[in-house]
């Protein structure tokens, strides 16, 4: 397939439709699978929606579209777009982007368990005590500490994990990102709904889901849950750390913008939904089983509800194996498409500032993210190390450049109305000035409610029982390499493609972002 170029020279995708499956695939991540239905079972239950729909409407779609007026009126990754808007912003995009590598050489863990995990799904390799065959005999999980004693059955399908990473991200955006999302994500969602049909024949199903859906009113007085809420919808729809604006750069001039986010961000919480629903099917199964509640289950969310609770489901499932396989094919998907997309921003900014090929950026990127990843998450170490990481990435990290970025934005630079115009002039969906309200004002607000509320935790009470040094190391010390990275690359001189050759289109005649370029 040969590639597809716009008039400005840059590869975009083959349709509009391309574009959606691939961001669909990067909104759609394990998140979906293992957090969702645990944040809304311990959130209210049915009543969760009701700030869930609110944070989708007034923080995800907002936040969304503010990417993708970045990313597509601008034409490149982060940096360089940022850069384009406001020369002194480039430094904003470099910290999503080294924030992006970072989530890459963890994440890329992950699946590499799920990638184990369906391998031991045929014969029900992990026993009967699937806690322990998970952090024991698997992960070979040990004290708090630095280790370098790998662990094979981690470490070979981590390699594999890499390997096909940099194939995919070296064939470019149309017949490699896109063509992976066009297979991947109409085979996941089939793969997920067979796995919630079969769910919901099994006994207590219907427990499962009364355990969900019940709604707790009482639960909307409580600001914890409203911050759920916005944390969920924030971190699954994959904004503000670089991704969406990639995605929208590669995009065709005249492309319907706002309609194609609507769809993405629709689909992603359809998903969620779909998501919470077989998992408590499933988990509804297991309480009957054991003759108890849901409620008194252990292990609703995260890699425990995945590699431990759905483990020792599928063993008590008729028709287990079938259902294991292809639940952790289903991880891997969802899994895969999610890092490409992460690790293609990062290689596309790569290429872009230091005016390296695609196919070397490529390269270049997985080999330093998969040897970090495979030195540092495939030891006995490994589990802890990347919860530890993940925390202040995702809760810290995404969280300040969300802030920075409306901040700089609607207030700082005031490219807002510009953005907007731009989103308006491109698509059938116009957005109002109550865009500008949503990013510049309500946002931001519930954003650093959600980041103070976060800080005073993990200050004061710490983390997990963690010792200090490597909460300092790990956590802490993620934040601290992510800052010096953007610093340093920030200053490092353009080799590549620059903005004196980059006139926005369509023109819009606003007299600061001429200033700016100028």
């Amino acid at each position: 397939m040969a590639k597809n170029v716009g008039a400005d020279g840059r590869e975009t995708w083959s349709s509009s439709t391309g574009f959606i499956l691939a961001a669909v695939g990067s909104a759609v991540g394990l998140g979906n699978i293992w957090r969702f239905p645990g944040v809304a079972y311990d959130s209210g239950g049915g009543a969760f929606l009701i700030p869930y729909l609110c944070a989708l409407l007034t923080a995800g779609i907002p936040i969304l579209f503010l990417d993708y007026a970045i990313g597509h009126r601008y034409r490149a990754t982060a940096p360089l777009a940022y850069r384009r808007m406001a020369k002194k912003t480039e430094a904003l995009g470099w910290f999503q982007i080294v924030l992006s590598f970072v989530i890459a050489v963890y994440y890329a863990a992950v699946i590499a368990w799920a990638c184990s995990y369906f391998v031991y799904a045929f014969d029900l390799r992990w026993g009967q005590d699937t806690l322990n065959f998970f952090v024991g005999e698997y992960l070979q999980v040990g004290d708090p500490e630095i280790s370098t004693t790998i662990v094979p059955a981690v470490a070979i399908p981590l390699v594999l994990v890499w390997i096909a990473v940099l194939v995919v991200i070296a064939l470019g955006v149309t017949n490699g990102v896109q063509r992976i999302n066009v297979i991947f994500i109409p085979l996941l969602f089939i793969a997920f709904i067979g796995l919630v049909l079969r769910a919901l024949t099994l006994p207590g199903a219907a427990e499962g889901l009364n355990a969900l859906f019940t709604p707790d009113w009482s639960a909307l007085a409580d600001l914890s849950v409203w911050i759920a809420a916005y944390s969920q919808i924030f971190f699954s729809l994959s904004i503000a750390f670089g991704i969406m604006v990639t995605y929208a750069s590669f995009q065709k001039r005249k492309a319907n913008m706002t309609s194609s986010g609507l769809v993405v961000a629709f689909a992603n919480s359809s998903f969620e939904i779909l998501a919470g629903i077989g998992v408590f099917a499933t988990l509804g199964f297991m309480a009957h089983q054991a003759s108890t509640s849901v409620g008194e289950l252990e292990g609703l969310t995260g890699p425990i509800l995945s590699f431990v609770t759905f483990p020792a489901v599928i063993n008590e499932m008729p028709g287990g194996t079938i259902f294991g396989v292809v639940f952790f094919a289903s991880l891997i998907m969802a899994g895969f498409t999610s890092i490409i997309s992460i690790l293609l921003g990062v290689a596309a900014s790569v290429s872009e500032k230091f005016g390296l090929s695609s196919t070397m950026s490529a390269i270049l990127v997985s080999v330093i993210c998969g040897t970090i990843s495979v030195t540092l998450f495939s030891t006995t170490s490994g589990l802890l190390a990347l919860d530890t990481v993940d925390q202040w990435a995702n809760n810290i990290g995404i969280v300040v450049s969300a802030i920075a970025m409306a901040i700089l934005v609607v207030w700082v630079y005031r490219r807002s109305e510009l953005l907007r115009s731009h989103l308006n002039a491109v698509s059938t969906f116009k957005v109002g000035r109550w865009w500008i309200a949503m990013i510049g004002i309500v946002a931001p607000v519930f954003l650093s409610i959600m980041l103070i509320d976060k800080l005073r935790s993990l200050i004061m009470d710490g983390y997990e029982d963690l010792p200090q040094w490597y909460l300092g190391l790990f956590g802490w010390g993620t934040i601290a390499f992510v800052l010096v990275g953007a610093a340093i690359l920030t200053m490092i001189p353009w080799n590549g493609r620059d903005k004196a050759d980059f006139t926005p289109w369509p023109p819009l005649g606003d007299r600061a972002e001429e200033e700016a370029r100028r």
